[in-house]
């Protein structure tokens, strides 16, 4: 009896009600007025936090992030010590003078019209709250805080390369994130942001002269712009004249989780109509001309694209922005170097406008999660520009799989996908990990359940998770349910280790009724097999053997063979034809699969050929 009790628990316990979803909700006004002569601002910030949790909370986190700008600081240190340094931080940091460092102080900060206790931990402020937040409050947050703009060394910062004056990102004290584990006061390392979603009203003090453009729509805008022509859809504006010395930009936002801007006297200001919902504006300075008053075209190729392959982009405008030190996303906009050839200027314009729907609308935990922003907008990236190719590729992500084999090679540089994105050993690794990898979990994701369940999947992973912070279980259950296949052995394998995938046929056998091929798993990361056979007389079939692990496959039409247990090194695939009847035989012929070792991949094998 009280074994059978005991059986019956687990099933008691799985029965129990799952935790309802929630997230926490901000409500940001910001006003911030900044001096060009000393590079110095001052601001203040009125927060309304909605504490949607289950959890009482007796402290906050803010994060500072132009603390990180100053020697010592742990994005410093951390460049001087690991072994392959990001070039466009090296040891800058640690050679700024006092004038050029970045900087970020809260002067007051009052929860309730109460002043609280606050310290400062680098990048981080941690405040704690004689008054707790309870479950179902808000808390009212008033801060007044200074800082200084640091000469440009990542992604934030004055006076670029390219000479724009101001970008204007991680700028402001902004509330950390709060989810179902926590707290994630994170200090700005090097990379990844994590915040709630809420709305943003900001004021901009500069000078007249400054052209602005960033997240948001600008309020009043024919206050600010007049519309001069307008030349095959690509209006011009320009800068409305004042009186007054300076100028006040507002700006809103809803359902976003940062707010970035940048400002120059001498940006150029174009836009293009998408739809009656969508306008796509460009700021960029006038020596850029030729080469991005092109971009425009483009640009509504990709959101098209985009639209259609992924969702529907929600907010009403999209800024591609000239600034920051390369290419870097943040909400309804973009900031990126102003150089090059006009292919790589789509090409960097398509990778950080399709953050906008991972990092920016679906908002994921960049850090816990790097692969999910990095790798599925790369997957986004090359699909989008293999569409808008003249000569689209049969595989348009065989450079992420190249990569994945070359980190292979140095097995001992190879960290689980499951690394946070500040911890690994090599920027090399890290990029690798979170932009190849990532990009190739949804490719083989595709290859694993077909094409039309992998196409849906993605859209009702968009639709139910828009800023809503998913997580990749998430997604999983989403292509678990769209394709009757169980994915947890992908996920668990691909994610949290290194496993590697390698398969091959190891020998053929005829007869009167056909062939039995054997097939060797030679990796420790079992995968289902696509197999093409070509026969002598035209002929093309398709085969498909699942692994056990899956219990489904792919409806597609194709020649289901028996399924594949992980525990077994070897199988046995009989087809009713000889081996004088077979051309060519392949496994994964597109592609696909993250294979380290395609040469045995076909039967006959093929000879290398000086």
């Amino acid at each position: 009896m009280k074994k059978w009790i005991w059986a019956l628990l687990p099933f008691s316990v799985w029965a129990q009600p799952q935790p309802q979803y929630w997230q926490q909700e901000v409500d940001y006004k910001i006003n911030i007025k900044l001096n060009p002569e000393n590079h110095r601002f001052q601001g203040t910030e009125e927060l309304h936090y909605v504490n949607n949790s289950p959890d009482t909370l007796d402290r906050v986190f803010f994060h500072l992030y132009f603390n990180a700008f100053q020697p010592g600081s742990m994005m410093d240190v951390r460049s001087l010590n690991i072994p392959d340094p990001d070039k466009r931080v090296d040891d800058r940091i640690s050679k700024l003078d006092r004038d050029e460092i970045g900087e970020q102080k809260v002067v007051s900060l009052k929860k309730d019209g109460k002043q609280t206790f606050f310290e400062t931990h680098g990048t981080v402020l941690k405040v704690l709250l004689s008054e707790a937040i309870l479950p179902g409050d808000t808390a009212y947050f008033n801060m007044e805080f200074t800082g200084q703009v640091p000469v440009q060394i990542r992604r934030s910062g004055r006076d670029n390369a390219e000479g724009v004056d101001y970008t204007m990102t991680q700028w402001y004290p902004k509330m950390a994130a709060y989810d179902a584990m926590g707290w994630h006061p994170d200090p700005y390392v090097a990379r990844e942001f994590y915040a709630p979603f809420g709305k943003f009203e900001v004021n901009i003090e500069l000078p007249a002269d400054y052209k602005v453009g960033g997240t948001g729509s600008l309020q009043n805008f024919d206050q600010y712009w007049e519309q001069t022509k307008v030349e095959e859809e690509v209006i011009s504006y320009e800068l409305k004249d004042t009186e007054a010395e300076t100028r006040l930009w507002t700006f809103k936002a809803e359902n976003v989780h940062d707010f970035a801007w940048a400002a120059d006297e001498d940006y150029y200001h174009r836009a293009q109509v998408l739809d009656s919902a969508l306008t796509l504006h460009f700021f960029y300075l006038d020596d850029y001309d030729d080469l991005w008053s092109r971009l425009p075209r483009y640009a509504v190729q990709f959101f098209r694209e985009m639209n259609k392959r992924f969702g529907r982009y929600p907010y009403p405008q999209f800024s591609v922005i000239q600034g920051g030190d390369g290419g870097m996303e943040y909400p309804m906009c973009t900031m990126l170097k102003g150089t090059g050839k006009i292919s790589g200027l789509v090409g960097v314009t398509v990778h950080e406008g399709a953050h906008n729907w991972f990092y920016g609308i679906l908002g994921s935990n960049e850090n816990r999660f790097p692969w999910m922003d990095e790798g599925f907008t790369s997957f986004a990236e090359e699909e989008v520009l293999n569409a808008m190719s003249r000569k689209p590729k049969a595989n348009p992500h065989a450079n992420a799989y190249a990569a994945n084999a070359y980190l292979a090679s140095r097995p001992e540089q190879m960290e689980p996908l499951a690394t946070t994105a500040d911890r690994f050993e090599l920027n090399r690794t890290y990029g690798i990990s979170a932009y190849s990898r990532g990009e190739i979990f949804l490719a083989q994701l595709r290859y694993i359940i077909g094409e039309e369940a992998f196409n849906r999947s993605m859209h009702r992973f968009f639709n139910a998770w828009r800023f809503k912070h998913p997580e990749p279980w998430d997604l999983i259950r989403i292509a678990e349910k769209e394709s009757g296949i169980q994915l947890d052995w992908y996920y668990n394998q691909w994610v949290y280790t290194t496993k590697l995938i390698d398969y091959g046929f190891s020998e053929i056998e005829s007869g009167k009724n056909g062939s039995r091929i054997t097939i060797e798993r030679l990796g420790e990361m079992s995968m289902p097999l696509r197999i093409s056979l070509k026969l002598r007389d035209g002929r093309e079939l398709k085969y498909y053997i699942p692994t056990q692990s899956q219990y489904g496959y792919p409806e597609e039409g194709i020649e289901v063979s028996s399924p594949w247990p992980w525990t077994h090194p070897e199988y046995t695939l009989e087809i009713p034809y000889g081996e004088d009847d077979i051309e060519r035989m392949t496994i994964d012929p597109n592609g696909f699969m993250a294979d380290i070792n395609r040469e045995n991949n076909s039967f006959p094998r093929e000879e290398n050929q000086d």
